[in-house]
């Protein structure tokens, strides 16, 4: 449903702006700058009404894909950068792969100052739930690293909040994979 909206919006868009434009150009004489004015204001006006109206049917759309009994949502944030330099993240719900990301540099570093990435928004059934994060990049002495971690967890009737945490362990110098529920 998200991509059939999504292909045929542009063109949507594209015909309302000319269907609402078409008679203010045809009564536009082409010596006049005031009815250019007018139109170029109708026309910034029509570009912001667009936007709100894409805006309201991204909002729609999120609702109606993934109402909030059903909603589960995977983020995922970095404590890392002595230990790890992230490469790539692969999530597993039920056994199957429901998400899988590349990291660029940038994004990486994004991630070490701080920052989150939803990894992945989809709807899971009330009932018990397993979750896997694997979890690749450059380790300590500049190896390949990999690690995996699970957690079972109970889907309610509510939305529910999981947070893969890649942190430093300094303890023994190594990355640590692990995934928590949000209260």
């Amino acid at each position: 449903m998200a991509t059939c909206l999504n292909s045929r919006f542009p063109a949507l868009l594209a015909a309302l702006t000319l269907a609402l434009t078409a008679p203010a150009f045809a009564q536009s004489n082409p010596g006049e700058e005031k009815d250019e004015t007018a139109v170029a204001e109708q026309v910034e006006a029509l570009k912001k009404k667009v936007i709100r109206l894409n805006r309201d049917l991204f909002i729609l759309e999120e609702d109606l894909l993934f109402p909030a009994n059903t909603q589960v949502a995977v983020f995922l944030s970095v404590d890392a950068g002595k230990f790890l330099k992230l490469d790539a993240v692969k999530l597993k719900v039920d056994d199957e792969i429901v998400a899988s990301h590349l990291y660029t540099e940038r994004q990486a570093k994004a991630l070490e100052r701080g920052g989150m990435q939803r990894l992945y928004v989809g709807n899971l059934k009330t009932g018990a739930h397993q979750v896997t994060a694997f979890v690749e990049g450059i380790g300590p002495d500049q190896r390949p690293y990999k690690q995996a971690a699970s957690l079972e967890f109970e889907k309610g009737t509510g939305t529910a909040a999981l947070e893969i945490r890649v942190e430093d362990r300094s303890s023994d110098y190594q990355p640590s994979v692990s995934i928590v529920e949000w209260e």
